[in-house]
Parts: C-alpha cells; structure tokens; sequence
C-alpha cells in the first residue's frame, strides 16, 4: 500500500511512520502542515524544520497550509496515494477529522498509535532507539529546565512522580509537552547548533534557530 506520512517533527508522527512501515506501507513522503493560529488540529513547535527529521527516513517532505489540507488529500488518489498515517494517540477531534476526509476521498486512514497504552509507546520510543528533545511545556511542574532535555529512562521517572500527584498524560497527549525527534539509532543524527527559548507564564518553547545533520 502506497501512503504518506503526517509528518510534525515530534516522536508521535515519527513512531507511526515506522510502525506503518514495518506493516508494509511504501511512504512516498512526509506531508507537513503548517498550522493556522490557535489550531486545534496542527500544532507543533518547530514545524519548519520536519524535514529534517522526515530524512531520517530517507522521505522527501512537502509543506502545505492548513487550510489547504483538504484539497491537498482530494487529490492524492490520482497520484496513486491509497493511505495517510498520523501519530494520533486519544484525541478523537484529531483522528476523526482526519478519518473524515480520508474517507471522503477513498483514502485509508493509519493510526498505529491509536488507543495503545500511552506508557507502552514510550517504551516504544526508548526501545526503537529514536532520540527526541522536549520543545514545549504546558503543565504544571515543568519548568524552563526541560527544555531541550532528551526524552529518556529518567525523564520518563519524572514523569511518572507528576503522574502521582496531578493528571498528567506520560506521552504528553495533553499538550503537556511537545518533542522533536534528533536522531535513531542506525538512521542519523540532527544536531542543534543555536536554539532561543520563549518563556510566557507557566508554560514555554524551544525555537530551533540553527539545525544540522551529522553522521
């Protein structure tokens, strides 16, 4: 099956596309969104630097506007485009306005994260070898401090000591916190060579100013 990936930068959109590919889906390339303002479907720091990321894979990626999305699938049967796989995980506004349009234009919709135990894609993440760095933070109990560090075992410890004492979702699928995935094992590394942080009240994001690809 031919597909394209729903590519943000971030772990979830990255495991999916390597999930699917181990099902047999021939990704033909990353599909970025760049998102409107206040976006409740696209939202990711750094988006225009999913390329890079996308590479990783050996895809090629394509920028389009959100409200251009739509249109964009209505036309990806006639390249022969049969599915587009997301890294939705519970947001059932996300999966259902895209399983909407996939089904509209006789598209396939692929979620292999969906509904999976969250703490078990983390595993997921750790045990694949793919290395990501938190970008932005939105709870309580996560500070400045966290920005930029790898998503790893003993973050993931701190997490779960959050999770003892407030609702917190360990993936961050409660915008809790955003990822940007640096490198795999086997595949590449991407390293940041200038990066500014934006500090707004509680919560925050790591702008990537400066980015690189190193062996």
């Amino acid at each position: 099956m031919r597909g394209i990936s729903l590519m943000s930068g971030g772990k979830d959109s990255f495991l999916a596309s390597i999930i699917s590919i181990s099902q047999g889906v021939k990704l033909e390339y990353a599909l970025s969104v760049l998102p409107e303002e206040e976006s409740l479907m696209f939202h990711v720091p750094n988006i225009r630097h999913s390329h890079r990321v996308s590479s990783l894979l050996g895809l090629k990626t394509r920028y389009i506007k959100e409200r251009d999305f739509e249109e964009y699938l209505s036309g990806l049967r006639n390249d022969g485009i049969e599915c587009v796989v997301s890294g939705a995980i519970a947001s059932d506004y996300q999966k259902t306005k895209i399983e909407k349009l996939c089904t509209q234009h006789d598209l396939v919709s692929c979620t292999p994260l969906w509904r999976k135990e969250q703490e078990t894609i983390m595993m997921e993440v750790m045990n694949s070898g793919i290395e990501a760095i938190i970008v932005s933070v939105s709870a309580e109990g996560l500070d400045t401090s966290f920005l930029g560090r790898v998503l790893n075992f003993d973050l993931l410890n701190r997490f779960r000591e959050l999770i003892k004492r407030r609702e917190f979702n360990i993936s961050g699928e409660g915008g809790e916190y955003e990822t940007f995935v640096t490198g795999m094992r086997g595949y590449g590394n991407l390293s940041i060579l200038k990066s500014k942080i934006h500090w707004s009240g509680s919560s925050g994001y790591l702008e990537i100013l400066e980015i690189e690809e190193t062996s």
